[in-house]
């Protein structure tokens, strides 16, 4: 197998989700239609808060009024689960590999001053201020990165941003029975073992209090900072 750089499969992911967002933004964000209207498209995105967010209040805000709370968004896309969180939040930060999406979010949250968007370079965040965050959100977005250390880096980079104590809420692909992810392949992602999962946890100084999915394409994660 030809391998390849970081920063080549950094310029890779951010080419094909440009290219995605120009072809058909919404499908690739939610596959589930070809032609959302905006009604169903955002309404997707509240359903995502609801079944994920909604639920897990006690650990995501841990005695916090979510409306005091200052919230980031791994992947943002066109906005989808932005918009949502944006409407429950205080304060909403969110990032995308592509300016293309960037672009789109930017215009779904133009009515939202509480939610701010940038386009980061796909494995940091040295584009978001750099200010104490109370919670951290990434849903249907890592399943799509091919490098393990690029994930990694990002959660060591949301540990640098979070608060003592606060959680990131994620979603990995956990399906290890696939074949192994191409190098350049930037919409079937690398997947994470439990065993990986639990590793990188501690690597990065989280506590990975519960899991859920292992196994399955959407494998879900909670990591507490330590």
């Amino acid at each position: 197998m030809k391998e390849i750089s970081i920063d080549q499969q950094l310029q890779k992911m951010r080419e094909d989700w440009d290219q995605r967002a120009r072809e058909n933004a919404r499908h690739y964000v939610n596959t589930a239609s070809t032609a959302w209207s905006d009604e169903e498209f955002f309404a997707s995105g509240e359903k995502t808060v609801a079944e994920e967010i909604l639920t897990d209040m006690t650990n995501i805000c841990q005695g916090k009024a979510p409306g005091e709370m200052r919230v980031l968004e791994i992947g943002c896309g066109a906005g989808r689960v932005t918009r949502a969180l944006a409407r429950l939040f205080g304060e909403v930060h969110a990032v995308d590999v592509s300016g293309e999406m960037v672009r789109l979010a930017t215009q779904a949250l133009r009515d939202q001053p509480n939610a701010k968007v940038y386009q980061n370079n796909g494995q940091d965040l040295t584009v978001v201020p750099d200010l104490p965050f109370d919670f951290a959100f990434s849903s249907i977005v890592f399943q799509h990165i091919p490098s393990r250390d690029i994930i990694e880096n990002y959660v060591r980079e949301v540990h640098r941003l979070l608060r003592p104590g606060a959680l990131f809420k994620f979603q990995v692909q956990g399906h290890v029975t696939k074949s192994e992810a191409k190098p350049d392949d930037t919409w079937l992602g690398v997947a994470f073992s439990d065993r990986q999962a639990v590793e990188m946890a501690f690597r990065c100084g989280f506590e990975p209090r519960y899991r859920h999915g292992a196994g399955d394409q959407y494998f879900w994660l909670w990591f507490f900072k330590r």
